[in-house]
Order: structure tokens, then sequence, then C-alpha cells
């Protein structure tokens, strides 16, 4: 009952930030196609034009029962598509990573220099991509004193961008190191590659109605939907720990939102379009992980999973922009704007070898310091981009980011401390999984 009480409690403390939103100047919109419902539909039917016909297609070859009866030189292609190499192995091979992690114990010195390298390449990484992707996304290029320039309107041709590089590299990455032997049907990654493309998409759009600001911090706070959405429809059971950090990430972005001032520039307003569309973002990001993690129950490195993910991305993606006659007009934008071209290229690599800099941090150092490098990285995030792009904060509102990062630190402090306490051995290990 308690539990309860603190739930609806939490829900109405998120209300100000709803009300907020709603007094707010909505983006001015240059037709109806530019509106992001109109576009979202319209990808979508892109991306169901590739969908349905491969969907018909599995269930065409599972009811002819083609893994017994196929042959010939399609065969290794459709059975590695449709049905997989491999039966399931439990979940990742666990002496695969007990072996990676009990390598040659480093001194000291390297170590400090590993999690050195792995932090300076993630904040790299993801702060230069912040950054870009605020001036894409909110600025216009080919400006001059006659003429305003213009801004680029197509997130879906940026996702795509980062999406093929990153399949790039991940496939040389496959191809030059040693891994598993692949054994999950490749048709499943379309699930979580669609998850991701559109949560991705919802990321960008946003920016055009909310500041770079309120997105980091709404991303932030991700967790207060998901305790209320675990605690109404699964029954789950929380620590007193997790509802005290829900609560202060709750108060800090509430007490950010109400004190912003309303800027005269565009990109700092805070609309209820770009509520929706955090939304979006949160529940398909949600989707893509728990769908990832299922899928790791085949025998198959990160690696693997990246670039099987954006094999689907690319496909989804291009073929939805040449559907739409989107790619030449987002290939002739480039031509016209050099500056544009750089920007969305970079936008791309920080992409692509930032999340090769997640699976190595991960591996060497496990889930809870990468966890305290991204919370430094989001808070360095807002910072930059109050700094460049000049958005005003006042002081209520800083002490509003300080209090939603320091709620973050307590939860992962918190629960490192619970897992060190439930994973007390009889018998002293060497390995500590995370």
């Amino acid at each position: 009952m308690m539990g309860r009480r603190f739930c609806l409690a939490l829900a109405l403390a998120a209300l100000p930030t709803v009300a907020a939103v709603e007094e707010v100047p909505v983006v001015h919109q240059d037709s109806w196609g530019d509106f992001w419902l109109f576009r979202f539909l319209v990808n979508a039917a892109g991306y169901a034009s590739i969908v349905v016909p491969g969907f018909l297609l599995i269930q065409y070859f599972k009811k002819k029962n083609y893994l017994e009866t196929g042959r010939g030189v399609c065969f290794p292609v459709i059975k590695s598509c449709v049905f997989g190499n491999e039966a399931k192995s439990g979940h990742q091979d666990d002496a695969l990573l007990a072996a990676r992690n009990e390598t040659v114990e480093s001194s000291t010195a390297r170590q400090i220099f590993k999690l050195l390298f792995c932090a300076t390449g993630l904040q790299i990484s993801y702060l230069t991509w912040g950054v870009l992707q605020e001036r894409v996304m909110t600025r216009t290029y080919g400006a001059t004193e006659s003429d305003p320039g213009e801004k680029f309107k197509d997130s879906q041709f940026l996702v795509f961008m980062n999406r093929i590089l990153a399949c790039t590299v991940a496939g040389l990455y496959c191809a030059l190191t040693k891994q598993p032997r692949h054994g999950a049907p490749m048709y499943k990654y379309s699930f979580a590659s669609l998850s991701n493309i559109l949560s991705s998409w919802c990321q960008y759009e946003a920016l055009k109605y909310i500041s770079f600001p309120t997105q980091v911090l709404a991303k932030a706070s991700k967790v207060i939907p998901v305790m209320l959405m675990g605690k109404l429809v699964s029954r789950k059971s929380y620590e007193y720990w997790e509802y005290l950090t829900a609560a202060l990430i709750s108060v800090g972005v509430s007490m950010f939102l109400l004190s912003s001032t309303h800027d005269k520039h565009l990109s700092t307003v805070t609309t209820f379009s770009g509520v929706i569309l955090l939304a979006g973002y949160i529940v398909f990001d949600s989707f893509t992980s728990n769908w990832q993690d299922a899928l790791f129950t085949y025998k198959m490195s990160s690696v693997q999973m990246m670039f099987g993910v954006n094999v689907f991305s690319c496909l989804f993606t291009v073929g939805s922009l040449l559907e739409q006659g989107a790619l030449l007009e987002s290939v002739r934008f480039m031509a016209r704007h050099s500056e544009f071209a750089a920007h969305a290229v970079l936008l791309s690599v920080c992409s692509a070898f930032g999340q090769l800099f997640i699976f190595y941090t991960i591996n060497q150092f496990g889930a809870a310091v990468f966890t305290i490098i991204m919370t430094l990285r989001q808070a360095f995030a807002i910072l930059l981009s109050c700094l460049i792009y000049g958005h005003a904060v006042t002081v209520v509102g800083g002490l509003g980011v300080a209090v939603v990062f320091i709620a973050l630190f307590l939860r992962v402090y918190a629960r490192s401390r619970m897992k060190k306490r439930a994973k007390k051995p009889p018998v002293e290990t060497t390995v500590q999984k995370v």
C-alpha cells in the first residue's frame, strides 16, 4: 500500500513538467509534410513495405519445412536468415567471458591507463556526438547577410549515415578478429533494428522542439516510468533507496523545467511534441535493450550483435529513403553544404566508435564503471551545450541538474553495494560478474 502511494506521489511530482510544456510556442512548420507525426507514419510505412514481404517469406519457408527439403545455392543463406545455425546456449558463453576476464593480472598502472583510455574514448565520442547532434538539428547551413540559410530536416538520413558506418566498422572488426560461431536466425535482429531506428529518429526529432539539456535530463530520468510500469503492471517490489533516488530525480527534473526561462532562441523551447518524442525514444530504446538481452541466449559477441542489428538498420532506412525520394534530396543538401557533410560524417564516426568503446569498457571493467562514466558524460554534455549554444540555466535549474546526477550516482553506489552483498561466495573467487 505504501509503495502504491509513493508511486502516485512520484507521478504527481512529474506533473509540473507536463504543465510547463503547454505554455511554450510550438515550432513553426513550413508544411504539413514537416510535422513529425506525418513523417513518422511515412517512415513506418516504408519499413512496413520491407517487413511485411519478409515476414511472409519467413512463414512460407517455415511451413514448407525448407530446413529439411531445401537444397541448392540459396540454401545456406536462407538457413542462416530464417533458421540459424545452432541451438541456444543458455546465455552468453560464460566460459568465454570468464576466459576474457581471467587474463593475466595487469599492473595497477596498466589498469589505470586502460580505465583512462576507456573514459576518454567514451567522453570524446559521445560529447562530440551530442554537440554535433544539436548543431545539425537546430541550426541553419549556408546563412549569409542576405540569406538566412536552410535547416536540414530529415532525421532518418542521419540515422542511415550512423548505421552504415557502424555496420562497416562492426563488419571489419568481426572479419579481423576471432568471434564465436554465429547461431541466431538473422531475421531476429530486425526487431531490435526497427526499435533502434525509431528510438534514434525520435531522439533527433525531439531536438526540434526541446533543448538539448532537457533531452539529456529526460533520458537520465527514464528510471521513473520504468519503476512505475514495473510496480503497476508486473507488481515488482523495489528497495527503499530506489524509491528515494527516483523521487530525487523527479524533483530535480521538475526544478530544472519549472525554472527555465522563456529564451528567445527557438532551440530552447519545450513543447508537447518534444515530450511525446522523448517518450517514444524511451519506449523504443527500452524494447531494443530487452530484445537484445533475449538474443544473447544464442552464442554471439557484442560486436556480432552490433553488426546484425546495423545490417537491418541500413536495409530499412535506405529502403524508406529511396521510396520517399529523400535519399537524393539529402545527398544534394550535402553537396550544397560541405559543412553539413563534414558534420554528418563526424557524427557517424563518433556513434560507431562510441559503440566499440561501450563494449570494450563493459568487458574490461563491468557495467557499474561504465554507468558512472556515462553519467558523468551526461553532466558534461549539459554543460557543453549551455556554453556552446547559450542555453540559459537559472540557479534553481542548475540545482535541479545537480540533484538529478547526485541521485544517479547514489543509484549506482547502492546497486553495487547490493550486488557485493548478494555475491559474497563461500569460497573466494577472482572473477566478479556484473
